[in-house]
């Protein structure tokens, strides 16, 4: 089963995904994108839920752990619901530590024991530069857990994610349910963007922070 092309599909049809090359939208870092990811909406449905969570589960079924992560928040429901298919363990991962009580980063364990060795794999709903799904990977590693994998729903495939993931040490693989060019692919045989609009698209995929400058959308300074 092509999970990736089904999930494509899905999301094109909710919107979950949308492509606007003529429109594009602003990131928060106010780069002007042709391509905006709410993974989110995939939530409301109860037969998209469990095509992402059997999609997920296809994958993780060949990989070692005997914990489940997710980050917070867009990787605690795909988290929960993987774990609750394999009876494993769940935690999920703060952006950074709590600033109070225990100062937590990781819940769901007692802070004062940690990971104790255990191999997590970490969920994620999207991955773009991969900063934030680097330090979750980081911080469950310091809390003494073992993570060398992250999957995500989605992954544009940047060069920096890229770098990133393998500059930990040791390097953290990535598995991605769909790519962008396989969204791409599935756009076009349904005729949802035209042929001018995905060369743009392909274009901005080569060079994704100088395409809109090129294309008459300058980064919005903040």
């Amino acid at each position: 089963m092509n999970y990736g092309r089904q999930i494509a599909g899905v999301a094109l049809d909710i919107e979950s995904i949308k492509l606007s090359p003529d429109k594009p939208f602003t990131w928060a870092s106010g780069n002007r994108m042709p391509i905006y990811n709410d993974n989110r909406m995939l939530l409301y449905d109860p037969k998209n839920r469990r095509l992402v969570t059997d999609a997920f589960w296809e994958i993780a079924k060949d990989l070692p752990f005997t914990v489940i992560a997710g980050t917070s928040t867009a990787g605690i429901p795909w988290g929960v619901s993987l774990a609750n298919m394999f009876d494993a363990p769940f935690v999920y991962v703060r952006d950074k530590p709590k600033d109070h009580g225990l100062r937590n980063q990781i819940e769901g364990i007692d802070a004062s024991e940690g990971l104790d060795g255990q191999h997590v794999l970490l969920l994620e709903d999207l991955i773009s530069t991969g900063g934030s799904s680097v330090k979750a990977v980081q911080a469950l590693r310091d809390a003494g857990g073992v993570c060398n994998n992250c999957l995500s729903i989605f992954n544009y495939g940047f060069d920096e994610a890229i770098r990133l993931f393998g500059s930990l040490n040791p390097p953290c693989n990535t598995y991605s349910l769909l790519d962008y060019a396989t969204l791409l692919e599935v756009a076009r045989e349904r005729e949802d963007i035209t042929p001018d609009q995905i060369r743009m698209l392909e274009e901005w995929r080569a060079d994704p922070f100088n395409w809109g400058a090129k294309h008459g959308f300058p980064k919005v300074e903040k």
